[in-house]
């Protein structure tokens, strides 16, 4: 029976059955009342999981020792199945498989809901839920389906024709009640809060069953039932129900002890298991908010990403990518590595990150936002290294000016199919010290592809950076090929194809990967005055913006633009000494943009009824797509967007 386990722990209920059968068997996938028939007696447990000894007293001395050795494999063998489980799941059904048939003929098995975590205080009450897995849809000795579905938790053995006989709901387990609440001082309560498991037909275990499973449930008479509790590290975190039909001999004493080794090997499992849940989501959480949630849409490049870490099992690392938005619409592209794959990595790589973002707002050059960051890193503690490669794309001029620190280098895919790894100067990783980084600018034609990556994608322990790099490159230049000479390949899709360059068993380490398309702006898009700080710039601006809008064919936007530029502008003008810059870019929006040397960044404010002024930046965020102010190291760029479609 293949499981179906939950996607939340501890919150969907189980009750089991062993698969030890020698047929597999179809499954169906919801719980049944089993249908009548006449009962049969419990299989014959293969060696590695010997049979509990029968309640009729042993013959001689060397029979009962045998049946003690027997009982002592049985649970070393049951413990290292339950021990084999990492999730709360596998821990349940591999309880369920070790016990049934060779143990039981059926266990329910109630966990907390929610399951506590760490050291969080018990509380009462506390909900209990039974947890299960799909019904069996029993078939003959062809594979054909017998129209019979078995009861969850009971192993059925296979009779001399090949067909599974059928259960009398009269002497088997009928559905439990799946959620109890545990009231303190109840029946239920007091045997959890003890030690040792209980037979079923003690007064204790007589009162607890009917309030755990039920009133409805039948449970086999005598010492045919055992309830054991889950007792955690601390707390109470479930328990435990062994049935057997009562066509088998009875539980013994000792079994009393069996029953108590796989409780308690159950229940340290399932703290182990939740602890360890916890931790993967703190993983999992920190390393998404470390990485950007999505990419932005700057003007002249298309952008898409990947991210993929080292393994399941250590889903942090120090990898990181990123695409800033800068003025003039250009964008910064950041790809780095925190050397190392856990939380303390994670975090460098986040503070990295942050401080990139913070720099690259201040409009920096590529080798001073590095500069900065070794700094930042050297702050940050002794071993603090990281290689980073950080690149400014230009779409008006069509260029792109690169810094790197002893990140493996950018690969440029042209137009055509040919792929060439950019000659960037290595320099030192961040955190090294007393380092000069040194740019280089480039041309970055229209419909050429940059792809940055960590060197996770090329070097692995089956061959050299190097070597991972050239395939790289002979893997983009083949894709390339396929797409012809005049097109370039789709974005998602070259990056799914760059990540199939790792063979099976080939990744070592996390993989960062940022792909940027190049479109650019071809000049006939763009305008570009400069204004004199004089009160008779408003107008001028207003006149210069009508002749490209009427150029361009899109007078029908004059209005509202002439409108926001005159605002901004005469702004500009208020607190400018030097000529103020205003240029139009033309691409699926309209972008106007004013510079000017104060580095005020103007705020929104509310004007008053019975002021003159301060309703410029109300009508600019009312009339505009989008707008914003950055901050220069010259001064500043107020922007605002116009859609150019009605």
């Amino acid at each position: 029976m293949t499981e179906h386990p939950t996607s939340h722990e501890g919150r969907q209920p189980v009750a089991a059955r062993s698969q030890e059968r020698t047929r597999p068997r179809q499954e169906a996938s919801a719980t049944a009342v089993p249908q009548p028939s006449a009962p049969t007696p419990a299989p014959t447990p293969a060696s590695a999981q010997a049979t509990v000894p029968s309640a009729a007293p042993p013959l001689d001395p060397a029979g009962a020792a045998r049946r003690e050795g027997d009982r002592l494999r049985f649970v070393g063998a049951a413990t290292r199945r339950i021990a084999r489980g990492i999730d709360l799941d596998e821990i349940v059904l591999g309880l369920c498989r070790a016990t049934v048939p060779t143990f039981s003929d059926a266990i329910l098995v109630y966990l907390r809901d929610p399951l506590p975590v760490g050291d969080e205080r018990p509380i009462s009450p506390f909900v209990l839920r039974l947890r299960r897995t799909d019904r069996l849809r029993l078939t003959d000795e062809d594979g054909e389906s017998t129209g019979v579905t078995a009861a969850v938790g009971i192993q059925l053995p296979e009779s001399e024709t090949g067909r599974v006989p059928v259960l009398d709901p009269q002497t088997d387990v009928m559905p439990a009640a799946q959620l109890c609440e545990v009231a303190s001082g109840g029946a239920l309560s007091e045997v959890l809060r003890g030690v040792r498991p209980v037979f079923g037909d003690s007064a204790a275990a007589r009162a607890a069953l009917p309030e755990l499973l039920g009133d409805e449930m039948t449970v086999p008479g005598g010492r045919r039932a055992i309830l054991a509790p889950l007792r955690g590290r601390r707390r109470v975190i479930g328990a435990a129900v062994f049935l057997r039909r009562p066509d088998r001999p009875a539980f013994e004493p000792n079994d009393l002890l069996v029953a108590a080794q796989l409780a308690t090997h159950t229940a340290l499992g399932i703290d182990k298991a939740v602890l360890y849940g916890r931790e993967a989501y703190i993983a999992d959480e920190l390393q998404r908010t470390m990485l950007p949630e999505g990419l932005p849409q700057p003007t002249g490049v298309r952008l898409a990403s990947r991210y993929l870490p080292a393994a399941e099992t250590a889903r942090v690392g120090g990898d990181w990518y990123d695409a800033i938005p800068l003025p003039g619409s250009r964008v910064a592209l950041v790809v780095g590595d925190v050397m190392g794959h856990s939380m303390t990595s994670a975090a460098i790589m986040g503070q990295l990150r942050t401080t990139a973002q913070t720099l690259a707002g201040l409009d920096l050059p590529p080798q001073e936002v590095l500069h900065h960051l070794d700094e930042q890193a050297q702050r940050l503690g002794t071993d603090r290294m990281a290689t980073c490669l950080y690149a400014v794309y230009d779409p008006v001029s069509h260029r792109i000016t690169i810094a790197n620190a002893g990140h493996p280098p950018p690969i440029l895919l042209h137009l055509g199919g040919r792929a060439e790894v950019l000659r960037v100067p290595p320099g030192a990783p961040i955190g090294v010290g007393g380092v000069d980084f040194e740019a280089v600018e480039l041309d970055a034609p229209a419909g050429a592809t940059l792809l940055l990556y960590t060197d996770g994608l090329v070097e692995s322990r089956l061959r050299d950076v190097w070597t991972g790099i050239e395939q790289l490159r002979e893997r983009l230049a083949a894709t390339a090929q396929l797409t012809g000479p005049d097109h370039s390949p789709p974005l998602e899709a070259l990056c799914d194809d760059v990540l199939d360059v790792l063979g099976p068993g080939d990744r070592d380490d996390d993989i960062a990967l940022l792909a940027a398309r190049f479109d650019g702006i071809a000049p006939s898009d763009v305008a570009y005055w400069f204004l004199e700080p004089e009160d008779a710039a408003p107008g001028r601006a207003r006149r210069l913006a009508r002749r490209a809008l009427s150029r361009w064919g899109l007078e029908e936007l004059s209005d509202s633009v002439e409108l926001l530029i005159s605002e901004v502008v005469t702004n500009a003008v208020r607190y400018a000494e030097r000529p103020v810059t205003l240029r139009l870019l033309r691409t699926d929006v309209l972008r106007c943009e004013v510079g000017d040397d104060s580095p005020q960044l103007p705020r929104q404010r509310r004007a008053r009824d019975t002021d003159e002024g301060g309703r410029g930046l109300f009508l600019v965020n009312r009339l505009a797509r989008r707008w914003g102010a950055t901050r220069l190291s010259t001064g500043k760029v107020v922007w605002f967007e116009i859609s150019t479609r009605p």
